[in-house]
Order: structure tokens, then sequence, then C-alpha cells
């Protein structure tokens, strides 16, 4: 399975959005600076996870999100 999953920093106050695996592991990966964009902050929460049975499908959904508006993140991840 394949998951695309949605990060929330409250430091920064941003969004991070990718695809994955294991959910588990890449927040992890995260958390302990491995990632660019994601070591400005340690503070990362999960706070969306979608499931795909096929890395393709994954990877669309993970290049529809990342288009997103912060507004339609939020309505995205509270519904």
């Amino acid at each position: 399975m394949f998951y695309v999953y949605i990060l929330y920093s409250a430091s920064l106050d941003v969004y991070y959005k990718g695809f994955t695996s294991n959910v588990e592991g890449r927040l992890e990966s995260h958390l302990l600076g491995k990632s660019e964009f994601t070591s400005r902050a340690i503070d990362w929460k999960l706070v969306y996870t979608k499931e795909f049975e096929t890395k393709q499908s994954a990877l669309i959904e993970e290049k529809r999100l990342k288009k997103l508006n912060r507004t339609s993140i939020q309505k995205l991840i509270q519904a």
C-alpha cells in the first residue's frame, strides 16, 4: 500500500505534503531532520493520510494536494 500524507508544523505554520509506503517511518525521518524542507522544524504532526493500492495513484494524489491552497487543505483535513 502507498499513502499520501500531510504534516503540520505549528512553529512554522506550514503544511507539508508527501507520499510514502511507510507513514510512521517517514514521519520519523521528518522529525529527525532527514528531509531538507522539514528539517527547519521539529514539531511536525501528522494531520492527514489517505491510502492507495498503487504508487501511481498515490503520486497523482500527492501532485493534486501540492496544488491546493491553504483553505482547501484545511477543509480536507477537517472532513
